[in-house]
C-alpha cells in the first residue's frame, strides 16, 4: 500500500510560498501528503485560504488566531459568523481554527483573547464544526473553556502543536481532541514531547506541520548559523513523511503504520476529510 499522509495544520498561504507554491504542493503529493488542512488566522485571510483549498484540492478552516485577538473587533466576529453561515455546505470547510489562547508571546492581554476565543466556541457549536485549538501555555485554560462552552459534551478536534503534560494530554483524549504532531519533536532535546508522541496512544495522533513555522531539526538553523549567512530551511507539508518517520521510530513502528493511523485519525478529528479523500483516491 502507498504510504500517504494528511498534514492537519499548515498555513500554505503564508508568503513564504508565494514564489513556488504550486511546486510546492506538487512536491508534498509527490510524497504522499495527500491533503493539507489551512486554518486562517484572521478575517482578512478567510476568503484566502478557502480560494486556496479549493484551487489545490485540499481542506480549510476559518477563525482568529490568538494572536489576532488584540486587534479582533465585534465586527470581526460577524465577518466570521456570517462566513460560516455562508459556507458551512461547503464540504472543503473542515474546522473553526486556528483558534485558542497563547499565554508564551508577550504582550497578549489574556482578557481580550479569552472572550474572542470563547465566542468562537460557541459558533464551532452553533456550526457544528471540529475545532483546531492553538494551546501554547495555555492546555489547562483552554480545556476550561472548552468543558463550559460545551456543557459537558465531547468535542471534535485537534490540540495543535500539542507539547503539555502527560496529564494535559490525557485530558485533551479526555474530552474528544487528538494531539497534534511536528518538526518540534524531531529535535533530540525535546526530551518531553517525544515521551508523549512514544507513549500516548497511536489512536491519539496526528500529523502536522505548521508549515512555514516550526521547521524540523534538519531545517533548522541557530541564531549563530544565521548571523553568519546559513539560511533558516523552510518548513513545507512535504516534510512531514519524514517527521512521521521519527515518530515511527519513538514507537518502533514501520512508518506505514503510522500513515495509516494518523490518516484514519484526522478524519476521525474531522469527519469531512473523509468526502475529500475519496475525491482524492479518485
Amino acid at each position: 500500500m502507498p504510504t500517504r499522509f494528511i498534514d492537519t495544520h499548515c498555513h500554505l498561504d503564508a508568503p513564504e510560498f508565494d514564489a513556488d507554491r504550486a511546486a510546492m504542493r506538487e512536491r508534498a503529493a509527490a510524497g504522499g501528503v495527500m491533503l493539507c488542512v489551512l486554518p486562517a488566522v484572521a478575517a482578512f485571510n478567510f476568503d484566502t485560504v478557502r480560494e486556496l483549498a479549493h484551487a489545490q484540492g485540499d481542506a480549510y478552516a476559518l477563525g482568529i488566531h490568538p494572536l489576532c485577538a488584540g486587534t479582533a473587533t465585534d465586527a470581526d466576529l460577524a465577518t466570521l459568523d456570517a462566513a460560516l453561515a455562508e459556507h458551512r455546505h461547503d464540504p472543503r470547510l473542515v474546522a473553526m481554527g486556528e483558534i485558542g489562547l497563547d499565554y508564551f508571546v508577550q504582550g497578549l492581554e489574556p482578557g481580550r483573547q479569552e472572550r474572542i476565543f470563547e465566542a468562537q466556541l460557541r459558533l464551532a457549536r452553533k456550526y457544528e464544526l471540529p475545532v483546531l485549538l492553538h494551546v501554547r501555555r495555555s492546555v489547562d485554560q483552554v480545556l476550561r473553556a472548552l468543558r463550559v462552552a460545551g456543557g459537558g459534551r465531547p468535542w471534535h478536534g485537534i490540540a495543535h502543536a500539542f507539547n503539555g503534560s502527560e496529564q494535559q494530554a490525557q485530558a485533551c483524549i479526555d474530552l474528544g481532541l487528538l494531539l497534534g504532531f511536528g518538526g518540534a519533536l524531531t529535535f533530540e532535546r525535546a526530551l518531553r514531547l517525544r515521551r508523549l508522541a512514544a507513549g500516548v496512544p497511536l489512536s491519539a495522533i496526528v500529523m502536522e506541520t505548521d508549515a512555514p513555522d516550526i521547521p524540523p531539526h534538519w531545517l533548522y538553523t541557530t541564531q549563530a548559523e544565521r548571523s553568519d549567512g546559513q539560511a533558516q530551511g523552510r518548513n513545507e507539508p512535504g516534510e512531514l513523511p519524514r517527521i512521521a518517520q521519527v515518530v515511527a521510530q519513538l514507537r518502533g513502528l514501520p512508518l506505514q503504520a503510522v500513515a495509516k493511523a494518523s490518516t484514519h485519525n484526522a478524519v476521525a478529528a474531522l469527519p469531512r476529510l473523509a468526502g475529500l479523500l475519496g475525491a482524492w483516491e479518485e
